[in-house]
């Protein structure tokens, strides 16, 4: 991080309430956790007195199982954010250039910035027409956070092995992935794959995530990353729920359903983006999407003001939660 970048980085907005008397849909958090989170969680806090072992090898193994790679190649770290900014921390110096897709998440450009470098905004769906030769470190969000698209998989390997003929590491992150059925870039030469195991199993709290990487960079990755990266709580529950096969099978099914009636449901009156994530973009025309989110909020539902990503001025954005759930936020919006 470039110390004399920090004055002029700010913080960025997000999703989310902390509010417990609002029903959350700003924030793309499954509403379930797998069965046996708590007694998991409970006898991992019994076992805090001590440091956990600072190579993690049952994390690593069930990461690497769940998005197929080595587990040698897995870097635990606390949350995806934490992957994605010790990548950028890896690969950026102070005057680089990063190339960075819009709208997507917000803390990409914070991250870029803070180490004194340049973002060069791309649209998402056009990053993979771009010669990456010329930038430090290319990013891509599959799928991408707000639209929902997911890359075409075909495209995205032609393009990170582009990014590797030229020399620019390629991140890729994959915080939503869990939820649909394509396979991972994690292992994939020339690539850093960052993972969140925040959205799927429902445990935003927990920060726990891991970077992905192979050779060189795999390397640097581990020597960098901070001692006791997770806590035994985060490391236990966070192995213990990417073996949830059950779980992950039926949380993709029910999402995919659910989006699909909801989307359904909203065309028509909304200009409603496709989405192959847990949320829906929706176009408001002439409304105006503040307003709605406050509508939204006197009824005790939280929405996301979707004016805040680059590049989007009439949006909002909604999460795909439980069918009751999803049936009131689609009352409310009926009204709007």
């Amino acid at each position: 991080m470039n110390p004399d970048s920090i004055t002029s980085v700010g913080r960025v907005p997000h999703g989310s309430s902390d509010d417990p008397t609002l029903l959350d849909f700003s924030a793309n958090i499954n509403p379930r956790i797998p069965s046996g989170v708590k007694e998991v969680y409970h006898d991992a806090l019994e076992q805090s007195g001590t440091y956990p072992p600072d190579d993690y090898p049952d994390y690593r193994r069930a990461a690497a199982d769940y998005v197929g790679c080595a587990p040698d190649e897995v870097t635990p770290t606390p949350g995806g954010l934490a992957a994605i900014r010790l990548t950028i921390e890896l690969t950026v110096s102070a005057g680089d250039s990063v190339l960075v897709p819009f709208p997507s998440f917000g803390e990409y450009v914070r991250e870029v910035r803070l180490q004194g470098a340049t973002p060069k905004f791309v649209p998402y769906d056009s990053v993979f027409a771009t010669n990456p030769a010329d930038h430090a470190l290319v990013i891509v969000c599959n799928p991408n956070n707000p639209t929902g698209d997911a890359c075409d998989a075909d495209e995205l390997r032609r393009y990170a092995s582009q990014c590797r003929d030229a020399g620019t590491p390629l991140l890729v992150d994959e915080a939503f992935l869990g939820f649909t059925e394509q396979e991972s870039m994690a292992g994939h030469p020339g690539v850093i794959v960052a993972r969140s195991l925040t959205k799927l199993f429902g445990l935003p709290g927990l920060r726990a995530g891991f970077a992905v990487a192979t050779g060189t960079v795999g390397d640097r990755l581990e020597i960098a990353r901070r001692a006791w990266t997770l806590g035994t709580p985060a490391a236990t529950v966070g192995a213990y729920s990417m073996g949830c096969a059950e779980f992950i099978a039926e949380t993709r099914r029910r999402v995919r359903e659910e989006r699909t009636r909801m989307r359904d449901a909203l065309v028509g009156r909304f200009d409603v983006h496709r989405s192959n994530a847990p949320f829906l973009l929706l176009d408001v025309g002439d409304r105006d999407p503040h307003a709605i989110v406050r509508t939204a909020r006197e009824r005790d539902v939280a929405i996301r003001d979707a004016t805040t990503f680059r590049g989007l001025d009439s949006h909002v954005r909604v999460a795909v939660r439980l069918p009751d759930e999803n049936d009131r936020m689609l009352d409310i919006l009926s009204d709007v």
